[in-house]
C-alpha cells in the first residue's frame, strides 16, 4: 500500500467531519487494547468526549466531565472503560474489553479547555502484525536524561521533495510526530503528547527533530520518510537510547577520589578513638579493681612501718661531746 498517497485519501475523506484531518497515531488492533489521550498542557478542562469516527458522523462512546463524571454510552457499556480511574490528570485514554474487527476504524478524542478551547486528536485502529521494524546498527543515536537530542535525515533521492513524515514506532502503535507539505510550505500538528521542533519549508535539503530534554521514556525507534513530486519514496529508520543518570567519567574519578580521601582521613581518626576508648575502659577497671580491694581490707589492717632509716638519714654525721685532756709527760 502506497503509504502517502493513503494519508491523502484519508485527508480529504474525513475533512468535512474533523477539523483536523489528519490522525495522531495508529493502533494495532488487539483484544485488550487502549487508545492513549494524553493532553499535554495545563490548560483547565471543562468537558471530554470520545468519539468513533463514521464516513458521515461521529458516534459519541463516552463523556468525562470533572464536575459531572464519567457516562460511558449504551452501546459500549460493557467494551470500554478509561484506564485512569482517578482522572486526576490530563490521562484520558480509553481502554477497550474483548475487542473485535467491528472496532476497526478511527476515533476521536475531543477536550474542551479553558482558555484554549477545542483539542483533538485522531486514532486509526488497524489489522496489522507488530509495527517493530529493525534499524540499521549504524544509525544509533545515544544520549544522556535531561539532554535536547537533534535527529537528522538526508534524502539521497534526487528531484523536489513532497512530503516529509516523522514517527514514533512502537510494536502496538506508531505515533505521528510530524508531516510536512512541501509544497504548501505547511506542517500539521501532531498530538504527540511531548513537545517536537521540527523544520518545514519549501527547499529543505534535510529533516530535523528536536526532542528537549529527553527522559527515559523517549528510547525507542524513530522513522522519517520522504516522498517526492514524482512519487519515490524514501525511508529513515534511527533508534534512540536514553540512558538515566549522569554517566561523566570526570564525575566518576572526581568521585572516586573523595571516597579515597575520606577514607585517608576516617581511618587514623577511626583507629585514634577506638584507641583511647579501649585504654579508658583499661583505666575504669584498674580503679574498679582497687576500689574493691579498699573496701574489703580488715578492720584491724595496718600498714608495715619499715624499721630502716631512710639511705639519706644513715648517712649523717654524728657528734660527740668529750672533755679535752692536755697531754702531759710522767714525772718519773
Amino acid at each position: 500500500m502506497d503509504y502517502f498517497s493513503f494519508l491523502l485519501a484519508i485527508l480529504h475523506v474525513y475533512q468535512a467531519v474533523c477539523e483536523e484531518i489528519f490522525w495522531d497515531t495508529t493502533v494495532k488492533l488487539a483484544k485488550n487494547m487502549s487508545l492513549e489521550c494524553l493532553y499535554p498542557s495545563v490548560d483547565s478542562l471543562t468537558q471530554m468526549e470520545w468519539f468513533k469516527i463514521n464516513t458521515t458522523a461521529k458516534q459519541s462512546m463516552a463523556i468525562f466531565s470533572p464536575t459531572l463524571g464519567v457516562i460511558i454510552r449504551k452501546p459500549y457499556a460493557d467494551k470500554v472503560y478509561f484506564s485512569n480511574s482517578t482522572m486526576a490528570s490530563n490521562d484520558l485514554t480509553l481502554s477497550f474489553h474483548n475487542a473485535s474487527e467491528a472496532d476497526v476504524g478511527f476515533y476521536s478524542c475531543c477536550l474542551h479547555t479553558f482558555p484554549g478551547g477545542l483539542w483533538q486528536k485522531v486514532i486509526w485502529v488497524v489489522q496489522s502484525d507488530s509495527f517493530e521494524i529493525t534499524a540499521p546498527s549504524d544509525n544509533h543515536v545515544v544520549s544522556e536524561a535531561g539532554k535536547n537530542v537533534t535527529l537528522t535525515c538526508h534524502p539521497h533521492m534526487e528531484g523536489l521533495l513532497q512530503l516529509i513524515t516523522w514517527e514514533k514506532v512502537q510494536p502496538h502503535q506508531i505515533d505521528h510526530l510530524t508531516l510536512c507539505n512541501l509544497s504548501q510550505g505547511r506542517s500539521y500538528p501532531s498530538k504527540y503528547h511531548r513537545q517536537i521542533l521540527t523544520n518545514c519549508s519549501q527547499g529543505l535539503a534535510e529533516s530535523v527533530v528536536v526532542l528537549p530534554y529527553v527522559t527515559v521514556t523517549d528510547s525507542g525507534l524513530y522513522r522519517c520518510c520522504f516522498k517526492t513530486r514524482t512519487g519515490e519514496n524514501e525511508t529513515f529508520v534511527m533508534r534512540l537510547t536514553v540512558n538515566e543518570g549522569n554517566t561523566n567519567h570526570h564525575f566518576i574519578l572526581l568521585t572516586a577520589g573523595g571516597t579515597a580521601l575520606l577514607l585517608l582521613f576516617a581511618i587514623p581518626i577511626t583507629t585514634f578513638t577506638v584507641s583511647r576508648y579501649y585504654r579508658r575502659r583499661r583505666q575504669e577497671r584498674v580503679l574498679s579493681k582497687e576500689l574493691h580491694d579498699t573496701q574489703n581490707k580488715p578492720a584491724n589492717y595496718r600498714s608495715a612501718i619499715s624499721t630502716n632509716p631512710p639511705l639519706e638519714v644513715a648517712r649523717e654525721d654524728i657528734y660527740v661531746n668529750y672533755p679535752t685532756f692536755s697531754r702531759r709527760p710522767k714525772t718519773r
